[in-house]
């Protein structure tokens, strides 16, 4: 899937946030190859993990879910600040049916004159559940839960412009998310006169999708 492997690609600088601990790296290759991964033992959550060490990309008391959360939507942030568009994460104002707010929303208008609210997904590839979708095509997995978003964002203020940003563990991205993420590389690079200011998005994007792989997979035992 493009930007899938965009991780491989990143220079290792601390301040960027881009250096990956080899732990990361081990993860990361032994998920693509599908090679054991850590030795069976039972996770916190009762239920037992196997050599392969999945378990932990989509278990619920998996603490690298939310670092993985917090860090895309930190990147996004740091991102729209570089291309000259403030922003705010968890917006206080805007919620959704559930009386959940979104992960972050622009603070001046993105598209036709409507400020961007945009919420990050991230879907485990490997999933039972997800399996055949999957199996249609890079990105569908990401795809689908971005469809899902819409739906639950279905009844926000026509006021905004709302973004589903959907990945999945293996680093594919979601159409929405392709663009969103393309878009603001776009402005950053007009801003910075860097060309490749959108290749460099798309690289801290995968690196803290990897490190949250990682986070999850460790923190199972």
């Amino acid at each position: 899937a493009p930007h899938s492997g965009d991780f491989l690609h990143a220079v290792p600088i601390s301040a960027l946030g881009t250096r990956r601990d080899n732990t990361t790296i081990r993860i990361a290759t032994a998920l693509r190859l599908g090679a054991p991964i850590c030795a069976p033992h039972k996770c916190v959550c009762g239920q037992e993990v196997n050599k392969w060490g999945t378990h932990g990309l989509s278990c619920k008391k998996s603490a690298g879910r939310y670092a993985r959360h917090a860090a895309v939507n930190d990147v996004i942030k740091r991102a729209l600040t570089s291309a000259k568009v403030p922003s705010t994460l968890e917006p206080n104002h805007v919620f959704r049916d559930d009386n959940k707010r979104p992960d972050g929303m622009t603070l001046m208008p993105w598209k036709d004159g409507k400020p961007a609210v945009w919420d990050f997904t991230c879907s485990d590839t490997l999933a039972t559940s997800y399996l055949d979708v999957a199996l249609r095509g890079p990105g569908e997995v990401a795809s689908r839960a971005e469809e899902r978003k819409i739906t639950k964002y279905s009844k926000l203020p026509r006021m905004y412009c709302f973004i589903p940003v959907g990945v999945e563990t293996l680093g594919a991205l979601g159409t929405e998310a392709t663009i969103f993420l393309s878009d603001i590389g776009d402005l950053i690079a007009k801003e910075t006169q860097e060309p490749r200011s959108k290749s460099f998005l798309m690289q801290r994007v995968s690196v803290a999708i990897q490190r949250g792989n990682a986070i999850s997979v460790m923190s199972t035992s």
